[in-house]
């Protein structure tokens, strides 16, 4: 009737939790409020369409996958990119605060696995956030000191190279001299790890071209 109060129309998103055998309707307004929840970024900026598609994902695995529904109750990411790694292939970048790093961790391989199933086995990594601290830092008045060795570029980025490669070891590095004068990173990777990693070097190596215009190349060692 005329003096009624409008409708309102949601469109909503069937989720079924196997678990109890039961499928749950959830506004899609709603849902896309929760999602915002597994992206923090820096300075309160809005996530770009890639990035809430990733959020989504992650919200997802929370609310129906029973081995990381617990851990990923409290873990967000702070940035999402997709590179391009060459031969028509893409990789998938998961910034992640730092002090949450050890807590992804923990869930790394499992969480890896269900996300590249997610995006059409696009590789995926995860790297800490970090901050490069320039040579002419200062400390504020209340500190001294010089800067942390933690946050210088040598240290930061082989942070990162360690977070790309992760959990595999790096048990070695020798830097290769070319006549033009290049210079190309020889990284050691432990070899028990050749078979289930061997597929993914050209990523990582891609990658670590795109966040810190070096050379990688990857070697196991035996």
């Amino acid at each position: 009737s005329s003096g009624s109060a409008p409708l309102a129309i949601f469109s909503f998103v069937d989720l079924h939790f196997c678990w109890t055998r039961w499928t749950f309707r959830l506004p899609l307004p709603l849902l896309l409020t929760m999602s915002n929840q597994k992206i923090k970024k820096a300075n309160g900026a809005e996530p770009d369409e890639f990035e809430s598609q990733v959020a989504q994902e992650l919200l997802n695995l929370e609310m129906t996958s029973t081995d990381l529904k617990a851990s990923l109750r409290d873990l967000y990411i702070t940035a999402a990119k997709e590179v391009d790694c060459g031969a028509g292939s893409k990789a998938i970048i998961l910034y992640v605060p730092y002090k949450l790093q050890k807590s992804f961790q923990k869930i790394q391989a499992r969480l890896i696995r269900e996300l590249e199933k997610k995006f059409s086995g696009r590789h995926v990594v995860i790297v800490a956030q970090r901050n490069i601290l320039g040579k002419s830092y200062a400390r504020s008045q209340k500190t001294k000191g010089l800067r942390p060795r933690s946050r210088t570029l040598t240290a930061v980025q082989d942070a990162i190279l360690e977070d790309i490669v992760y959990p595999t070891e790096i048990t070695g590095k020798r830097t290769r001299c070319k006549v033009d004068g290049r210079r190309i990173l020889k990284v050691y990777l432990d070899g028990r790890d050749q078979a289930n990693v061997e597929g993914r070097t050209d990523t990582y190596a891609a990658i670590y071209g795109k966040l810190t215009n070096k050379q990688v190349s990857f070697i196991f060692s035996s």
